[in-house]
């Protein structure tokens, strides 16, 4: 048992070196040896504990989309007016700059998934949860009456998934022509015409 709970230590050791490693090099420019810097550990170690790349790169996904969501989740959570809680949820669906190390490592990752069904499967649950939390929300505060939507749920909560998806490539990607405060700007706007509230951006 003593050597299951360290070998899953180490493992989870190199899947934060891995990303960081895939936030310094890119995910296409990444090596083993670039994964053992980052944990200090040898090249070989890093091959002991996953022999395949891919196993660790999946490892990497899948960690890496559940931190975002719980980020989400928690920031969501922590506010307790319907408003309050949608504005939030607007909030934290955007990288909130290139030094969000998380949203960079998601987006490399989501970049495997054309190519890959567990990859894709781990994509699809990720949009899937979100769009759940959206619906959550606007569910809550259509029953308070603080929303009324002027169309219907379901083609809102994906709206704005979509949205914020789009958004946040273009940010990650050096888009001189969009910028946080205008992303941020035009999904507010968009969710306060859904819902027929004004949000506070």
């Amino acid at each position: 048992m003593a050597r299951s709970r360290k070998h899953d230590a180490r493992r989870e050791q190199l899947i934060d070196a891995a990303s960081r490693a895939i936030t310094e090099r890119g995910r296409d420019n990444l090596r083993i040896r670039d994964i053992a810097a980052q944990a200090g550990v040898s090249p070989g170690s890093v091959l002991y504990h996953y022999p395949e790349l891919d196993e660790l790169m999946f490892d990497v996904h899948r960690n890496v989309v559940e931190r975002f969501y719980q980020r989400r989740l928690a920031t969501v959570e922590s506010i307790e007016t319907p408003v309050g809680k949608l504005a939030a949820a607007l909030g934290s669906g955007l990288p909130s700059g290139r030094d969000d190390d998380v949203a960079r490592v998601l987006y490399e990752m989501h970049g495997l998934a054309d190519r890959s069904s567990t990859h894709a499967s781990l994509m699809t649950s990720l949009y899937d949860r979100e769009v759940a939390l959206y619906s959550t929300v606007l569910e809550a505060g259509r029953a308070s009456g603080a929303f009324t939507l002027t169309q219907p749920l379901g083609e809102v909560v994906h709206t704005l998934v979509v949205l914020e998806d789009g958004f946040g490539l273009h940010l990650l990607s050096n888009n001189t022509s969009v910028d946080l405060a205008r992303a941020r700007s035009l999904l507010t706007a968009y969710a306060g015409q859904a819902t027929g509230c004004a949000l506070p951006v």
